[in-house]
């Protein structure tokens, strides 16, 4: 997809040191909610699949063009409901990086790090 967003703006402010957010604690925990939205929409997606495969609208011509027209709404098509979640696929990952810099920019970490980290003060702590 890669066309140009508000989101992609924002990730490219963000890879040139223009903005990020100032909080560690906010910058993780926003990256953390991206990775469980991320999860949804791919589950949506899969959903979504499914709707690629309709039929059972008769042999008339009516039912082979409502089938089509269905079709179109599942695929294909700028607005079918694959590309709008693609969309938001893309918007959420490219935010979920803004948040990754953000918080390596006020950590020198790796988010992925601090995953690893997180965890292990957990299995630690009483």
């Amino acid at each position: 997809m890669s066309e140009n967003t508000a989101y992609s703006a924002l990730l490219a402010q963000a890879k040139a040191g223009e903005v990020y957010l100032n909080d560690e604690a906010a910058a993780f925990h926003m990256y953390k909610a991206c990775d469980d939205r991320l999860t949804v929409l791919r589950e949506i997606l899969g959903i979504t699949r499914r709707t690629q495969n309709v039929s059972g609208f008769g042999d008339f011509q009516i039912g082979k063009d409502l089938e089509k027209k269905f079709l179109v709404q599942a695929t294909g098509d700028p607005n079918s409901i694959d590309a709008v979640v693609m969309k938001d696929i893309e918007a959420v990952q490219q935010l979920r990086e803004v948040f990754a810099i953000s918080f390596k920019r006020l950590t020198s970490t790796d988010i992925e790090n601090a995953n690893a980290m997180d965890y292990l003060s957990e299995q630690v702590t009483p």
